[in-house]
């Protein structure tokens, strides 16, 4: 990939994960892939903006864009350093020990991981004050502390007079990057849509535990006029960046409530006694033109469970007791679904139990802090009877009144 100028003597540095067994964070899957980018600042004193990680050959990779516009590692005068991730910072101490003049400019909480992560000493930082201003140039560099989007070190880097965003982890997507297409206004309405639900999926699996934070930051942002965004992972925007804006803005409100009138369902069955009852529930909901989202555990993978539940106003579950509890596979579903702050939802549960039920009462305990709804729950013994397919199906329909009442308001 080659470097590509994103305004005046800007540029965007960008590797891209591109490998489908690849887990980003160690947990989430990419199978589209997605991009790392840095950015650089060519001037009086030349600037880098977040780095890559030391994976692969990505510092070869960037070294050789920097070459681009005949700069090299020792050239650089300023590291910037939104966030401390070591997809950001992995390479920082190769990069450190090759050049030792460039400072490192960062918030307060960063310095100590400077030393934790990349063996670079605190003398070598500079912490930023939310709001200071660094003149380099004819360049603006005006730093924003934006704790916990979504580590607790994480800022933001402005242009002012140009009106770029250097957004970090805020506003970024999955997937790879084609190099012909960085930007908004190169790209098709189609794959528009594949970064919107890219865009969707990491933050649901990334930052929506810290959504607070995200409403806290995208109000501190409010006063900024944001002609560009540069985020760290996803495409560049420069012809409408509202978009995205206003992307996160709906994502960030669904941890409030309500959230989009869909369903997701997460269901498992041991012997297909819980399984014969999924057709009808679905049915229901179809007819009353509920979109539904269907998710088997195990089987499907957490990361897109995440993002459908994180989006649906409603959640409904299917699954056996085992053991006098929930069937283990959805335990850990419903584990995931608690840790990322899942909450405001409607919420219906059915399963079959074999000697003695117990999910349902598990199912509560494990969900009472979560913000939820429970509406109702359905539970039979064995295999289901026509009564109890019916008393389901009249269960489902009640779900589904309250569920668009609440979406209504």
């Amino acid at each position: 990939m080659k470097i590509h100028k994103v305004v005046d003597d800007i540029y965007r540095l960008s590797t891209n994960i591109e490998d489908n067994k690849y887990l980003f964070e160690g947990i989430w899957p990419i199978p589209h892939g997605i991009s790392i980018n840095g950015y650089l600042i060519k001037g009086e004193k030349n600037v880098i903006i977040d780095l890559t990680q030391d994976i692969f050959d990505f510092p070869k990779e960037i070294t050789q864009q920097m070459e681009g516009v005949e700069l090299g590692i020792e050239d650089i005068d300023i590291i910037v350093m939104n966030h401390m991730e070591p997809d950001h910072s992995g390479w920082l101490k190769a990069f450190c020990a090759q050049n030792s003049k460039a400072m490192i400019y960062c918030t307060k909480k960063a310095i100590p991981l400077l030393q934790a992560f990349a063996s670079v000493p605190a003398e070598r930082a500079i912490a930023i004050t939310d709001g200071m201003v660094l003149e380099i140039g004819d360049y603006e560099l005006q730093f924003f502390d934006t704790p916990n989007i979504h580590w607790p070190e994480t800022m933001m880097t402005y242009e002012r007079k140009r009106g770029i965003l250097f957004s970090c982890d805020a506003f970024g997507s999955y997937g790879s990057i084609d190099e012909h297409a960085i930007f908004d206004d190169q790209i098709s309405e189609e794959k528009h849509q594949f970064f919107e639900n890219e865009a969707l999926r990491y933050y649901a699996n990334i930052v929506s535990t810290f959504s607070p934070f995200v409403l806290k930051g995208l109000e501190k942002l409010q006063g900024l006029d944001i002609k560009v965004i540069c985020p760290s992972h996803g495409i560049i925007w420069r012809n409408n960046p509202s978009v995205i804006i206003e992307h996160y803005k709906r994502y960030a409100s669904y941890s409030k409530g309500p959230a989009e009138r869909e369903v997701t369902i997460v269901w498992s069955s041991m012997y297909g006694n819980t399984k014969q009852v999924l057709n009808m529930v679905v049915e229901v909901l179809r007819k009353r033109k509920i979109p539904v989202h269907i998710f088997q555990v195990p089987g499907d993978e957490i990361g897109y469970i995440l993002a459908s539940a994180w989006k649906s106003a409603g959640l409904i579950f299917g699954m056996p007791t085992y053991e006098y509890k929930m069937f283990p596979p959805m335990a850990h579903t419903i584990e995931e679904l608690m840790v990322k702050k899942v909450s405001k939802k409607k919420v219906f549960r059915f399963g079959s139990y074999g000697w003695v039920g117990g999910a349902q009462k598990d199912f509560e305990t494990k969900t009472e802090k979560s913000g939820w709804d429970i509406l109702g729950h359905y539970e039979w013994q064995g295999a289901p009877t026509e009564e109890d397919q019916q008393a389901i199906k009249t269960a489902v329909e009640g779900y589904c009144d309250a569920l668009i009442e609440f979406t209504e308001k």
